[in-house]
């Protein structure tokens, strides 16, 4: 076993525990910090691998893009980021179908290559791997981007609960009745019956 076969298992073990517990904390924010963990350890994984283009693209678009537009989303939406007592549910049937898949995607690698060494290809440089992105993958990548775009926006409009409300003009409950123009109408205020005096 060679020192790269050492720092491959143990950045593995890195991200399968960081991953495990982004599905098992109760706290929002927290998952996010162990999804930037088991994103930098496959980064890691990269840089042994000698890919070093896709290790600082996995650094720069997932742990530097997704991972802070989640939490920025989560500020955005005032969503609850501590524990929730009242959204947890049996985690017995996402444990046995996480298991299922494991156990079948290991079944289907061990059988793929049954332990035998795979010659790996020349290391490719920053002009192939642009000129498959740009001119192979150009929808998929253009989509993604669309799609974070959106993101961002849904979450800029779900925290701003005043955009689509409807403009009512009944009582404010600290002050007289206005109409549209701002003029003041009689009946409106705390303790007023409808602008008659007693």
């Amino acid at each position: 076993m060679t020192a790269a076969d050492v720092l491959l298992l143990a950045l593995g073990s890195v991200a399968v525990g960081s991953g495990v517990l982004v599905v098992a904390t109760r706290h929002l924010v927290r998952a996010g910090l162990y999804l930037v963990v088991c994103l930098g350890a496959l980064a890691g994984m990269y840089l042994v691998l000698t890919a070093e283009l896709v290790a600082w693209v996995q650094v720069l678009i997932y742990v530097g893009a997704v991972v802070v537009l989640l939490l920025f989303a989560v500020m955005l939406t005032r969503a609850p980021i501590g524990a929730s007592d009242d959204l947890d549910r049996p985690g017995w049937a996402a444990a046995l179908i996480g298991a299922g898949t494991g156990l079948g995607l290991a079944a289907l690698l061990v059988d793929a290559y049954r332990w035998t060494a795979v010659e790996l290809p020349d290391a490719g440089t920053a002009e192939r791997l642009g000129d498959q992105i740009f001119r192979s993958w150009v929808l998929p990548f253009e989509v993604l981007s669309v799609l974070l775009l959106s993101a961002l926006v849904g979450a800029i409009v779900l925290s701003r609960p005043d955009i689509g409300r409807p403009k009512t003009d009944g009582p404010h409950p600290d002050g007289p009745r206005t109409d549209r123009s701002g003029t003041a109408v009689a009946g409106g205020g705390p303790g007023d019956d409808g602008g008659r005096s007693r």
